[in-house]
């Protein structure tokens, strides 16, 4: 019995569709992961291979997850909501996705430029603090 519900507990976090916040969060964390994969190889990428500018790379990187995490995020972390206009959605998305690239600048440039934490680690530490806004501002204004 007890292994019978493990089974079903573990399966709703990953199987069906779910508007409970703590199943969003942890499939959140799961895209998080890959949209970060995306956006931190290519600004590696970019950075070591091509020689651009650190927060050139960052940007690109960074949009290039933002459209990872979009398509994750409506088909497996939100798809239990129903979309009402799927260009009104994405605009929201990405505003929100803006309003995080534009913490993301700011803080991988105070962090490499005036504390010298090399870009790749200020990118990390970056991430950890744009994720939780990026879920937090979506689920309040997308996905209610």
């Amino acid at each position: 019995m007890v292994d019978n519900f493990s089974a079903r507990t573990v399966k709703g976090y990953f199987k069906g569709a779910s508007e409970r916040t703590h199943v969003q969060l942890f499939r959140y964390g799961f895209v998080a992961a890959v949209a970060f994969a995306a956006d931190f190889g290519s600004l590696a990428v970019l950075v070591s291979g091509f020689h651009v500018y650190y927060l050139v790379g960052a940007a690109i990187g960074f949009v290039l997850g933002l459209v990872v995490n979009y398509a994750l995020s409506t088909i497996w972390v939100f798809s239990a909501y129903e979309r009402r206009n799927r260009w009104w959605e994405f605009g929201i998305f990405a505003l929100t996705g803006l309003i995080g690239l534009g913490l993301t600048e700011l803080f991988i440039w105070l962090l490499t430029d005036f504390l010298r934490v090399y870009y790749l680690w200020s990118k990390v530490i970056t991430a950890f603090i744009v994720v939780i806004w990026n879920f937090s501002a979506r689920k309040i204004l997308l996905y209610r």
